[in-house]
């Protein structure tokens, strides 16, 4: 049996949910998302629960049922509060420059390159080497932050890259260490 799966999801006050077949549709504040369930899974909505349970029995069944009610609670707290991540650029001449949505990175390549902003998603600077990255949408506030983190990773022996806000980052001695 799945821990995970079996804890129901708990509905704040002003998120609606709307379940149509394997449809699972949550409105709230911040706007709305919209995902379908696996089909070995089964959606039971009271009025202040979701549960899910297995309908059908293979290998596959305590695995989906796990990460299907991970992502419906990952949508409930994206409805209700949205998600946001935080990047920091570190370099002499690095920066992000807002260009419109979008976000303009200079990080020591021989051009500077413009990223668009996913739809759903906002993108801010504070500074010039702040980046914040906001969503309802967990998956997309996460897959646009490693994708501006992949322009120029940290690199382990001056720290010079895009990291995480709060990132460590586990530094090399150099080659005159050993002398």
């Amino acid at each position: 049996m799945s821990r995970i799966g079996k804890l129901p999801i708990t509905i704040p006050e002003g998120v609606k949910v709307d379940v149509n077949g394997q449809d699972v549709t949550i409105t709230g504040p911040k706007g709305t998302l919209k995902r379908t369930v696996s089909p070995e899974i089964g959606i039971e909505v009271t009025d202040k629960t979701i549960e899910l349970k297995p309908c059908i029995e293979n290998e596959n069944t305590k695995a989906m049922w796990g990460l299907n009610r991970v992502l419906l609670n990952n949508m409930m707290v994206g409805v209700l509060n949205g998600y946001r991540k935080d990047l920091e650029v570190v370099g002499v001449g690095y920066k992000f420059e807002m260009k419109g949505q979008d976000v303009n990175v200079a990080a020591g390549l021989s051009r500077t390159i413009l990223y668009k902003a996913p739809e759903g998603v906002k993108l801010s600077v504070e500074g010039q080497v702040k980046l914040s990255i906001e969503g309802i949408d967990k998956e997309k506030v996460g897959q646009t932050a490693a994708e501006i983190r992949r322009i120029r990773p940290p690199e382990p022996y001056k720290g010079k890259g895009i990291r995480y806000a709060g990132e460590a980052i586990r530094r090399k001695a150099g080659k005159t260490a050993g002398k």
